[in-house]
């Protein structure tokens, strides 16, 4: 009987949600069926309703931040003075800009190779030391080494700055819980909006170049340093709390020597995601005429210059390994402790030789020229090679042929009909639908969100736009379903695959988003196809890697059971192994959507007709009204996706008694 009183409630509660979502399925039925008759409103909202959400956003940023607070006075001050400094020191030092400390030329590659070698076996072995030494060897030889300069020399100065900021800021939020749920909100929304709506302000409030693109990276690489430095510093033990405390340590000390040395291992990861947003939006800024690998690999794209879009990609790729392996390590990396009394040179060995092999290679570069500058002759590049051999295979009849077919079927028999299918139906019934989804995944609160967020984006006057930027994400991420999650469980049967896949997964996790558009490009030309498929591309890894670590993460014991049960492999893996690995798939499908719609931003660089085709066209101008309203219809569409899979994660977790 207690069983019984206890289980009803739940049955109740289920019963309720069930019949709440056949009404709101069946309403929005029902006005799909009835669209003829319908009232104009309720299908597309009329124009006169659509308030000017751009002009009055115009007009607060113009006038009153502008004009009234003179906000751009004080940004140009930073941006032309303490900013430019740092960027001229770096770009001085990486590039030759003949600016403070005024070198005349810049650091021989060699001398730099050399010294993120030492960093890379200090930090990781002999391994990390080929990667860190042989990714700029590469750099070098392939004639890449000025724009990868270019590139790098924005990152040093944006990373610290992110990491400061984020620092501070998650400090704050750690201290101060009113601060913190304050800021909550503004790094949801900041995490999902499209980066395109982080340029265009950086551009009007700083001055345009490096600067800008400065400003524009450090802003989109901080929400994840304040997070991580929030989290890691209410994880540290109360015992280590009371230990410091005990110890007489002032707040300051408490601070410097108990809290940030307990939350490490949380602030560097939170280091090694700055860094490597940093990279990837860097690379993004050559949308505002940012110069480096970025910019360059734009104009080879433009030009369809494919293999030498491919060398670019390749050191992209390369950079963006590096970062993120030197960084992991630093992760992990245990502080060094010596007896007292070892003398300076052995306590700091690392430093020593990193000094004399960046002496020896600057020495060497003055007598051999190679060693200091490889000229464009020189260089090992077959860019224009690769661009021949890629044109050659692209025209055989048979790749022709596959590329063709496939491009075919998906635009006639899946893309196209889907997308008019979704632009067919009425605005007041396409809400409900997503109620309807945010209700059945999330329960009652991400169904209101969802109600209000796209109730929102009909009133900016963007319905059609938005909708095919979702038709993008929701077949982008169907498609890579069925990639990723297959590949994930033939992965999983086996540790030794599911060791190799993930390593895949984590490599290929670092790469700048710009390089999933090339294979698809190549293939495919210029077409919806090619966006859907470099979507797919982009997120089949979170899919697979999530479903991975999903069913590798079961417990022995309910495998075993179900073993001693006499279940097949089939019917163990969708009775036992599924269902409890759904919780940890979950944030893979989360994941997996939020990449999509960050791709499908990116992607308007090859022609679209979503929000991303607009925003890149506020880039032109100085709309910063539309470009921020723009910005938050994207925002909204992914955030209520974010919170309705969140919500039935936890629910399913607690439900499995997993967490």
């Amino acid at each position: 009987m207690a069983d019984l009183a206890v289980s009803t409630p739940a049955r109740d509660t289920g019963a309720t949600q069930d019949r709440v979502l056949q009404i709101l399925l069946g309403a929005a039925l029902m006005l799909c069926l009835a669209k003829p008759v319908l009232p104009d409103f309720l299908v597309r909202l009329p124009e006169a309703w659509i308030p000017p959400l751009a002009q009055w956003l115009d007009y607060f940023f113009n006038v009153i931040v502008i004009d009234t607070l003179h906000i751009n006075q004080l940004t140009r001050w930073f941006a032309e003075g303490p900013l430019d400094f740092l960027l001229g020191a770096t770009a001085n030092l990486l590039e030759g800009k003949y600016r403070w400390p005024y070198l005349d030329d810049p650091l021989p590659w060699s001398s730099i190779a050399a010294v993120a070698a030492v960093i890379g076996y200090y930090l990781g072995g002999w391994k990390m030391a080929l990667l860190a030494g042989g990714t700029f060897v590469w750099t070098a030889v392939m004639g890449q080494w000025e724009i990868t300069m270019q590139t790098l020399s924005v990152l040093a100065v944006a990373a610290p700055l992110g990491f400061a900021i984020g620092l501070v800021t998650g400090i704050a939020a750690w201290k101060w819980k009113a601060f913190d749920n304050a800021i909550k909100p503004l790094l949801a929304v900041m995490q999902t909006l499209p980066f395109y709506t982080y340029l265009l302000p950086a551009v009007i409030f700083f001055k345009v170049g490096p600067t800008a693109g400065a400003i524009a990276t450090t802003i989109y690489a901080t929400p994840p340093m304040i997070l991580m430095t929030t989290i890691g510093l209410k994880k540290v033990p109360p015992e280590i709390v009371e230990a410091g405390k005990m110890a007489g340590s002032t707040r300051w000390q408490m601070l410097t020597r108990v809290f940030i040395p307990s939350a490490r291992t949380e602030i560097l990861v939170g280091v090694n995601q700055v860094i490597m947003l940093c990279l990837a939006m860097v690379v993004l800024t050559a949308f505002i005429g940012m110069p480096g690998l970025g910019g360059k690999l734009l104009a080879m794209m433009n030009s369809f210059k494919l293999g030498r879009s491919f060398e670019i990609g390749i050191t992209i790729v390369l950079v963006a390994i590096m970062l993120d392996q030197l960084s992991k390590a630093w992760v992990v990396k245990l502080p060094e402790h010596h007896e007292r009394g070892t003398p300076w040179y052995i306590r700091h060995k690392y430093l020593v030789l990193a000094l004399v092999l960046f002496a020896g290679f600057f020495g060497l570069a003055q007598v051999v020229e190679y060693f200091d500058e490889v000229g464009r002759r020189q260089s090992l590049s077959v860019g224009r090679e690769m661009d021949k051999i890629i044109k050659w295979v692209l025209d055989i009849d048979l790749i022709q042929a596959i590329t063709g077919g496939i491009r075919y079927v998906l635009n006639v028999w899946v893309l196209i009909p889907f997308r008019n299918a979704l632009l067919w139906i009425p605005t007041s019934a396409f809400i409900l639908l997503m109620v309807a989804f945010a209700w059945g995944v999330g329960g009652k609160r991400p169904a209101i969100y969802a109600a209000v967020f796209f109730t929102i984006i009909a009133f900016t006057g963007w319905w059609d736009r938005s909708v095919i930027t979702l038709y993008s994400v929701i077949s982008a991420v169907i498609l890579s379903m069925f990639i990723g999650i297959p590949l994930g469980i033939f992965a999983a049967r086996s540790a030794k695959w599911s060791r190799r896949m993930l390593i895949i997964c984590d490599t290929a996790q670092t790469f700048p988003s710009f390089i999933y558009l090339l294979p698809a490009i190549m293939l495919f030309g210029v077409s919806d196809v090619t966006v859907v498929l470099s979507i797919v591309i982009f997120t089949t890894v979170p899919l697979t890697r999530y479903t991975i670590e999903g069913l590798r993460g079961v417990p022995p014991e309910m495998t075993e059971a179900a073993d001693m049960s006499g279940a097949t492999k089939r019917q163990k893996l969708l009775s036992v192994q599924l269902p409890l690995a759904m919780p940890t798939m979950a944030v893979g499908f989360n994941q997996a959507i939020m990449f999509a719609f960050f791709m499908v931003i990116i992607a308007a660089f090859i022609g679209t007709q979503d929000l991303g085709q607009e925003l890149q066209r506020t880039l032109a101008g100085t709309d910063l009204g539309k470009n921020f309203v723009l910005g938050i219809n994207v925002s909204l569409m992914a955030l209520t996706f974010d919170m309705a899979l969140t919500r039935w994660a936890a629910k399913r977790k607690e439900a499995l008694g997993l967490g």
